[in-house]
Formats: structure tokens, C-alpha cells, sequence
């Protein structure tokens, strides 16, 4: 009995020590740590989406005929790019596309050399104002974008800045080129334009073309560009030559309603209606027909 009492002592002793140097007793279960959700990551498509539905009316007015959601997605434009917009004027295209390139992302715009504006007699614009117009179309896009906005900056055709070179994604001609077209003959002007183009572009660089596009049927002559239209095939023939891939082509800008004869040219319908502003009746049948038939283009520089 004794060596049964001293046993269990020992026992206890053992237990006791292992209660006071031993492991901690077992903690509580821990509270599940709180979830954070990520913020959601904005598509190309959602982003143009939300800029397409910040317009203003009068420029949702025109979606029906320039599809800029449908053409940006043809064209292949992403955020982040840099892209040249020839001829960009009051900026129709450039208020959806510098907010849509986002702060990573560069509009470049492009205008006619001086010597091919002079020859647009009394359309000419101040040839004083295009001196500096490079510099000054940039500045004018102040307002243009609130947030997350691409940089702004401008070259003129015919003095493509060296630094330029082989730095630009894409470059859109949204209906310019019927103009280097018709004046060809007076200056090259079709010609060094492709250079430029080509130049400017990064190796696989896209170029995205929407033109109004004359009938095959009608004269060579006739589709020259004086009276605002070309023909596809015409097109494509002056782009391989000049060394671009024809990539691809889409009816999305297409309206078949416009038939145009050889009295006809594009600006009888609107938005300009040239020819009806006196006459109700022949203004009405040209807003039935609504803006032009146009081609709309893609083309790669070689890798």
C-alpha cells in the first residue's frame, strides 16, 4: 500500500510539471478573417460602353451611321495605345477616343501639309493658324476628358517629327483620305502620305480606314475623290503598293441606300445637305437616304 501511495504521488508530481512547463492550454478558434473583395477590372468593352453613353445628343445622333463601338472593335483599338487620328478636326472621334486610351495610352492627331491646304481655294482653312496648328490642336483638347486621359499631341503630314517614327499602334482615317486622293496629281500628296503613315507605325501596326466608297460601277474618273468617294479596290490597290497587309474589311458602316450617280457627290447628304438647303423636298429624300455608303478597312504594316 505504502509503494502504491508513493507511486501515485510520483504521478502527480509528473503531471503537475508538465502542467507548469508544458505547451499553453489550446487557443480559442480564431475569428474567420474578413473577406476584401477586389475591385472589379474594367473591360476595353465596358469602358468604351461607358464613354460611348457619356456623349453628348448630338453626337449619339451619328452612332447610327459611324458604329464607333463596332469600329474601334474591327480596328483592334485597346486601351493603352498610341494612335494617330488623321484629319481630327472638332474632335467628333478624339472625345471618345482619348478618354478610351485611358493615361497609359497617346492620341497622336495629324493634319494636311500647308501646301495641300492651300490648294482647297475659299474651304482653305487661315493659312497663318496652320503654321502652328501642331501645337495648337493639342492645347484645344483641354476639357475634352475629366480622368484617366491619354496624352495629346499632334504632327502635320509632310513633317513627320523623326522621334515619331515607328512609335504608333494604329492610325485611323475616319473619311480624310478621298483628299490625298484628289490632289495627288498636284503635289504627290496620296503618296507621301502613305509614307508618313507607314513611317509612323510601329512594325504590325494597323491602319483603320472608313471612307466614303463609290460604286464599282461608276467611272474611275468620277471616283477620283473630287466629289468625296473611292473605290474599295482602289483603295486596297494604293495600300499594298505602298507596303501594307490588307488585313480585312467589314460591311458595319455600309449603307446600301446610298447610290450615287455621276452628277452626284457625297456632301448632297447629310449631315452637310449642300444641295437641298432651299428645297424641303429634296432635303427630306436626302435624310432618307441618311450619311454615306462607306468602306471600312483594315491594314497591317509588315512585322
Amino acid at each position: 500500500m505504502r509503494r502504491l501511495f508513493w507511486v501515485s504521488v510520483a504521478a502527480l508530481a509528473i503531471v503537475a510539471c508538465a502542467k507548469k512547463e508544458g505547451a499553453e492550454p489550446a487557443a480559442a478558434p480564431a475569428e474567420p478573417a474578413e473577406t476584401v473583395e477586389e475591385p472589379a477590372v474594367e473591360t476595353a468593352d465596358a469602358r468604351l460602353e461607358r464613354i460611348l453613353g457619356a456623349q453628348p445628343d448630338d453626337a449619339k445622333a451619328r452612332y447610327q451611321y459611324r458604329h464607333p463601338m463596332e469600329s474601334l472593335r474591327f480596328f483592334g483599338i485597346e486601351p493603352g495605345m498610341t494612335v494617330v487620328e488623321v484629319l481630327p478636326g472638332g474632335g467628333w472621334w478624339s472625345k471618345i477616343l482619348i478618354p478610351y486610351l485611358g493615361r497609359d495610352g497617346k492620341l497622336v492627331g495629324a493634319d494636311y501639309s500647308l501646301p495641300m491646304w492651300a490648294l482647297f481655294g475659299e474651304f482653305a482653312p487661315d493659312p497663318e493658324k496652320q503654321k502652328t496648328w501642331a501645337a495648337d490642336w493639342p492645347a484645344g483638347t483641354t476639357g475634352w476628358c475629366e480622368e484617366d486621359c491619354a496624352q495629346v499631341s499632334a504632327f502635320v503630314y509632310g513633317s513627320l517629327p523623326e522621334e515619331m517614327k515607328g512609335t504608333a499602334d494604329a492610325v485611323l482615317m475616319f473619311r480624310a483620305l478621298h483628299h490625298f486622293a484628289r490632289l495627288e496629281d498636284d503635289g504627290g500628296f496620296y503618296t507621301a502620305a502613305l509614307k508618313d503613315t507607314y513611317d509612323v507605325l510601329k512594325p504590325g501596326g494597323i491602319v483603320g480606314i472608313e471612307q466614303h466608297r463609290a460604286p464599282a460601277a461608276n467611272s474611275d474618273a468620277w471616283a477620283d475623290g473630287e466629289n468625296g468617294y473611292l473605290k474599295q479596290d482602289a483603295v486596297i490597290a494604293a495600300f499594298t503598293a505602298a507596303g501594307f497587309e490588307f488585313a480585312g474589311s467589314s460591311e458595319v458602316n455600309a449603307n446600301p441606300k446610298d447610290q450615287p450617280t455621276e452628277q452626284d457627290f457625297v456632301w448632297r447628304l447629310p449631315p452637310t445637305l449642300a444641295t437641298s438647303g432651299d428645297n424641303p423636298d429634296l432635303k427630306a429624300q436626302m435624310e432618307a437616304i441618311g450619311e454615306s455608303d462607306r468602306m471600312t478597312l483594315k491594314f497591317r504594316k509588315p512585322a
